[in-house]
């Protein structure tokens, strides 16, 4: 190994390398999708991508383009004598991070968005070894430690069964990729009856077709939700409007933080996230164990800071990084 990954940052990850960007948000020739979740995606000429993650893509932007569909722990041949293996990354059903091998560079890990915890909806996330590290750091901040997840869902079956105990009707906001397909497997042990936002059941149905199985569900209907809980999106407001007595609760890891209630203008607010929490991320970084690491998207800065201070060779993608330096004696 004689030479480094160059990694540029703009709107993605982009490797000049091998002419591949990595999430890319504009149109590109050639990029790899680690999941298709809005922010991640673009109308690219050529992706690589899981299977899950190519049936999501098309459904939320079809088009014509170029689809390499790569299993997970299979390996294919790139540019450059470059060899690219996905793993799962535990995000959504069909997340996935990418290592890329080469001769001359080494391995480099991209891990897209990623949740070390196992979840309910997701492969379980895998934490292969590699050289370099580029890493999700959402939630890197100390204070960003998530609760265990069974008392969270406890916590959202409270929630439904008072409020329809009370003539109430809860209503849980989740994005309709991933966090509702994992809210309503949680929701099986209540067996509580449950409609779903017209956007959030496509999706579940496409999840069945994955082979992922669910509690009995179906689609909103205005004129019977009397005794269910509704699962929809954040700003499902013209949906909200329709039901009587209704209760909101948002599902997110930003429940965290004091006043998230105010803040997203719910009655409550649970900390269930599908991304890594600060333990996990520095769990992740132990396990994967890196020569160099670049941190991405959140408190990238932060999280690069703390490494550096544990000995590891870290910068923040899209950052101004302030290196620390001994004093003299």
């Amino acid at each position: 190994m004689s030479a480094a990954w160059d990694v540029v940052f703009r709107k993605g990850v982009h490797l000049p390398q091998i002419s591949w960007w990595l999430d890319a948000q504009m149109r590109t020739d050639r990029s790899f999708v680690s999941h298709a979740h809005s922010d991640h995606i673009a109308r690219h000429k050529e992706i690589l991508c899981s299977p899950g993650t190519a049936r999501f893509f098309h459904a939320r932007l079809p088009g014509k383009r170029l689809v390499t569909e790569l299993p997970f722990g299979r390996s294919h041949a790139m540019e450059f004598g470059v060899t690219a293996t996905l793993h799962p990354a535990g995000h959504i059903l069909g997340s996935s991070q990418i290592l890329l091998e080469s001769p001359e560079r080494g391995s480099l890990l991209y891990t897209g968005d990623f949740k070390l915890r196992p979840g309910l909806a997701a492969e379980p996330c895998a934490t292969p070894r590699a050289d370099t590290l580029i890493m999700e750091t959402t939630f890197a901040l100390p204070r960003y430690v998530l609760p265990p997840e069974e008392e969270v869902i406890a916590g959202i079956i409270a929630f439904c069964r008072d409020t329809i105990a009370e003539g109430g009707i809860p209503a849980l906001l989740c994005y309709s990729l991933g966090k509702s397909q994992e809210v309503l497997r949680a929701l099986a042990p209540a067996g509580l009856p449950v409609m779903l936002h017209a956007e959030t059941l496509r999706l579940t149905h496409l999840y069945e077709k994955l082979g992922v199985t669910f509690p009995a569900f179906r689609e909103f209907d205005p004129r019977d939700v009397g005794g269910h809980v509704v699962i929809c999106p954040p700003h499902s407001d013209s949906l909200l409007s329709r039901i009587p007595a209704v209760r909101t609760a948002v599902i997110t890891g930003w429940a965290v933080d004091p006043g998230a209630i105010y803040r997203y203008r719910c009655a409550a607010a649970f900390p269930l996230s599908d991304h890594a929490d600060y333990p996990s991320l520095l769990r992740f970084v132990e396990l994967v164990q890196p020569k160099r690491v670049y941190t991405l998207h959140g408190f990238a800065r932060e999280f690069a800071a703390t490494l550096r201070t544990r000995g590891i060779d870290a910068l923040a993608l899209g950052h101004a990084n302030q290196l620390e330096f001994p004093l003299p004696a």
